[in-house]
């Protein structure tokens, strides 16, 4: 009889900048249509009477080659005639808006009013970018990052953009989550016997992966999955790559190591990617790691780290299946 076929899926959860670098990785290594994609929504607001997505624009942006590499949001190509208007207008120009990111946030305010939800709109725009991928938003419903500073509760947009993260945090909350419902497919996915791997990406911990982890279902999901769960550490050499991570870190009273970011998803991941300069670490944090350079400047260094990751599964999923395990 002959060997059944490797599994081939990859789910990947991620937010952000961070995370998007490393689902382009594994999007330009895989096979087309067999990587799932579950982004924070967390950061979803209201703005200008438009639903914005900045994660899910990210991310979008990111797979189809548009992205602005040096700001690591928005589009290369874009131009600012509407904000500068807008200022000058006396408008809320802190929340800035390219003017082709701007027809985004039109057409999907114009279809959710329609009656589509928030995973049809981004398919929709999934297919319009030919991006052979599913992205997922972590739900349709309205689930809304706060997080609550010394200054009071912040709505995440106003902490993270207008205030530049600069008020202490005390804690991370995502109003509506109880009543949130995660997508069918992406708990499909999570439970199926040919997906390769669930991939935490080095998206922000509290910012970006506590949100989706929140959404009823999804953690249970995770937990009860068959693929070996494994997460790549934002942290490298006691700092964050990119981000507020390592600040925020330190507000809540944790160490900025890598024993904190196990400790973080202990229970949920099988394995932690961590980076040469943290090789160290591996011997003491109580769970099988892989070395490997995580700082992903270059769109080889992305395809590596995400072979990395896909061989660090295979392996993870091999030894969980050999006699005595």
């Amino acid at each position: 009889m002959p060997a059944a076929p490797a599994p081939r899926r990859i789910v990947a959860l991620c937010g952000g900048v961070g995370g998007s670098k490393l689902a382009l990785g594994l999007y330009k290594l895989m096979e087309p249509g067999s990587l799932t994609l579950v982004v924070n929504t967390g950061d979803d607001f209201e703005h200008l009477g438009l639903h914005v997505s900045p994660d899910i624009d990210t991310v979008l942006y990111t797979l189809a080659g548009l992205a602005d590499p040096v700001q690591g949001w928005g589009r290369h190509d874009e131009t600012w005639n509407f904000m500068d208007t807008l200022a000058r207008l006396g408008g809320p120009a802190w929340f800035r808006l390219g003017d082709r990111d701007l027809a985004m946030h039109v057409r999907r305010t114009d279809r959710l009013r329609a009656g589509a939800s928030l995973a049809e709109v981004t398919r929709e725009f999934t297919e319009f970018l030919n991006i052979d991928a599913e992205v997922v938003p972590m739900t349709s419903d309205r689930a809304r990052t706060m997080v609550d500073t010394d200054e009071g509760l912040l709505p995440f947009q106003e902490y993270f953009v207008a205030r530049r993260c600069e008020p202490p945090l005390r804690k991370v909350l995502l109003q509506g989550a109880a009543s949130a419902h995660a997508h069918p497919e992406v708990l499909a996915a999570m439970a199926a016997p040919t997906t390769r791997a669930i991939v935490i990406c080095p998206s922000n911990p509290y910012l970006s992966i506590a949100p989706i982890l929140a959404i009823p279902g999804i953690k249970a999901a995770i937990a009860a999955a068959r693929a070996p769960v494994i997460a790549i550490s934002p942290i490298v050499g006691g700092e964050a790559v990119k981000g507020p991570t390592a600040k925020i870190m330190r507000e809540l009273g944790k160490p900025v190591t890598q024993d904190e970011i196990a400790a973080h998803y202990r229970g949920l991941i099988q394995g932690l990617v961590l980076d040469e300069s943290d090789r160290d670490a591996a011997s003491r944090i109580g769970l099988s790691c892989r070395i490997a350079s995580t700082v992903m400047r270059t769109l080889d260094d992305k395809v590596r780290l995400a072979r990395d990751v896909c061989e660090f599964a295979d392996a993870l999923r091999l030894s969980s299946i050999e006699p005595g395990h």
